[in-house]
């Protein structure tokens, strides 16, 4: 019975971790002023990151959250590859490559925003070819 109650105690204790892990992102509206800036960095440092010479632009945005009490985003973002090169300078507004050259990259990027002193630093980064 005694070695019971440790076991229990602890399940209980685990159980309240992982619940408040989940719960510590908050879905957020995707129009956001500090979440809109920190898409931009994120892209920006995907751009900057990837060895390829063209550069990705940003299709959709699906997941917006942040976490709770603090400037900490979590992003999940479809990716699609230009015709134009990096040093281009109006990239946004660059078509998509079209046919063999054509490739999406899903990403989930946290971004930690400091925008009152335009500091941003990606705290992590994963990305899944299409």
């Amino acid at each position: 019975m005694f070695l019971k109650t440790p076991l229990l105690l602890g399940l209980i204790v685990l159980g309240t971790h992982v619940w408040t892990i989940q719960k510590e992102f908050v879905d957020i509206c995707k129009n956001h002023d500090y979440f809109v800036a920190s898409v931009e960095f994120a892209l920006a440092w995907f751009n900057d990151d990837n060895m390829e010479e063209h550069s990705y632009k940003l299709l959709e945005v699906g997941q917006a959250q942040q976490k709770r009490w603090t400037m900490i985003f979590l992003m999940e973002l479809e990716l699609h590859r230009t015709i134009c090169k990096k040093q281009d300078e109006d990239f946004n507004n660059c078509p998509l490559q079209e046919g063999p050259g054509k490739k999406k990259v899903d990403c989930t990027f946290i971004v930690d925003a400091r925008p009152w002193f335009s500091q941003f630093s990606l705290l992590n980064s994963t990305c899944v070819q299409k």
